[in-house]
């Protein structure tokens, strides 16, 4: 209670009792002080603390195979730290979510060292597929493909073992025609069907496409193709339902074992071209997709190509996925789109076949003018 306050009532008014002045004074006080002793007493208690949030303690790391870890490393660099790496030790890559996937990384680590991998090539593929790229590497041998002759291969054609890319190795077939002048053959063809010529045509200045890749090359054939014109394409690959690295690699193609989640392992704005067909398409989502294209964008110099080669989703799915490519900020030099109808007109799925370029000035901008 302020001094102000006490001093008017023991001075009171004209006409106030002292006694009932007094008592008032007496009143306040006593409240006061019992105020007072209350929060002190108050103040003595143990403080009330918020009880703890559980923790969650992560899974335990499953025991993986000391192949797995004495590759991993660390490794000590022999001479110290290196100054342009600006570390001591060596940590070989191997992607995060092989971790995710133990039974299957397991499976690829268990071998005997020094001797023969066993037949593991599906294991290995399984975890690429799943993000465990790049593999680790692996100190044993690999044995060759069980198909022993190339006649094997060509009669896959007709096994219904095989789904996807069933004629790939019958050179003889529908391969030798394949990205040739389509004006050269009989049957009428597609206008989603893209020649070599026609592409190579369309470069400013002509003959500055000069090197290249193919995502998806299977069994080599846009890569030999395009060496017939004197340009150098590299081609990624993966070993599903057939040795198609092998058989690139045989026609004088080098095959890149890279996934289609991988980003490409080329610098930016070097590549003349880039090509696929079926890969990038409407098996993956969307915004997979969009990842993969920035990336073609990233690795193509000003003024490359993107040759989108019958890309394939469902009919109401081509909106969506038209949306993302056309997001990425290539030109159009040519667009065209149709139906596919090999696996039935029920299925209602469309076909997109395109030329896509970077832009010559200002390629790190959309041309709607957003930076």
């Amino acid at each position: 209670m302020s001094v102000t306050r006490v001093a008017a009532y023991a001075d009171p008014a004209a006409g106030v009792p002292l006694r009932r002045a007094l008592l008032y004074v007496a009143l306040l006080l006593g409240s006061n002080l019992a105020t007072f002793l209350f929060a002190s007493s108050s103040s003595c208690a143990p403080p009330v603390t918020a009880t703890p949030a559980p923790t969650t303690v992560p899974p335990p790391v499953p025991e993986l195979p000391p192949e797995f870890h004495a590759f991993a490393g660390p490794h000590a660099l022999p001479y110290g730290r290196n100054p342009n790496w600006g570390t001591a030790e060596l940590r070989p890559p191997a992607g995060h979510p092989c971790l995710a996937f133990p039974d299957l990384l397991a499976s690829f680590m268990s071998y005997p060292v020094n001797d023969s991998c066993p037949d593991d090539e599906l294991p290995a593929q399984r975890l690429l597929l799943r993000g465990c790229e790049p593999l680790p590497r692996r100190r044993c041998r690999r044995r060759r493909f069980p198909c022993k002759s190339f006649r094997c291969l060509v009669d896959r054609a007709r096994s219904p073992r095989f789904h996807d890319c069933k004629d790939c190795f019958d050179l003889d077939g529908r391969e030798r025609r394949r990205w040739l002048n389509t004006t050269s053959n009989k049957k009428k063809s597609s206008p989603l069907e893209f020649s070599i010529d026609e592409v190579l045509a369309t470069a400013s200045p002509r003959g500055s496409i000069r090197i290249g890749l193919d995502i998806g090359g299977g069994s080599g054939t846009f890569a030999v193709r395009m060496r017939e014109r004197g340009v150098t394409v590299v081609a990624t690959t993966v070993n599903l339902n057939g040795p198609f690295s092998a058989v690139a690699a045989a026609r004088g193609v080098v095959p890149l074992y890279v996934s289609v989640a991988a980003r490409l392992p080329f610098f930016d704005n070097t590549l003349d071209v880039v090509h696929t067909m079926h890969v990038l398409s409407g098996w993956m989502p969307p915004l997979a997709v969009q990842f993969a294209l920035f990336d073609v964008y990233r690795v193509l110099r000003p003024g490359g190509i993107f040759w989108l080669d019958h890309f394939f989703c469902g009919e109401e799915e081509m909106a969506a996925y038209v949306e993302v490519v056309e997001s990425v900020g290539f030109g159009k030099p040519r667009w065209v789109t149709g139906r596919k109808l090999d696996r039935g007109a029920e299925r209602k799925e469309m076909y997109l076949s395109a030329l896509l370029e970077k832009p010559l000035k200002n390629s790190w901008r959309h041309p709607s003018g957003n930076s």
